[in-house]
């Protein structure tokens, strides 16, 4: 935690619905990390074989999506003709 003296707070405006204020900080301590990485994380090697396998189980909920999706097309275009 900051000292008191570190922190500025101003008072910016009253109104009926609450109020503002700008919190003013000092500078940063001398031991605090300076920099951080500009570049993402490194992601992991994706095998083929992993993306093979998502991609199977990937066309496998399709087919399914499809199967579900066709049983309820079904009774209704049956029931148009009834």
């Amino acid at each position: 935690m900051a000292a008191s003296e570190d922190i500025q707070v101003k008072e910016l405006d009253k109104r009926a619905s609450g109020q503002a204020f700008e919190v003013i900080l000092g500078a940063p301590a001398p031991d605090a990390k300076g920099e951080f990485p500009l570049s993402p994380p490194k992601k992991k090697d994706v095998s083929l074989e992993e993306i093979q396998r998502k991609l199977d189980a990937a066309e496998e909920r399709r087919k399914v999506c499809e199967l579900n999706f066709k049983h309820l097309i079904i009774p209704r275009e049956i029931q148009q003709f009834l």
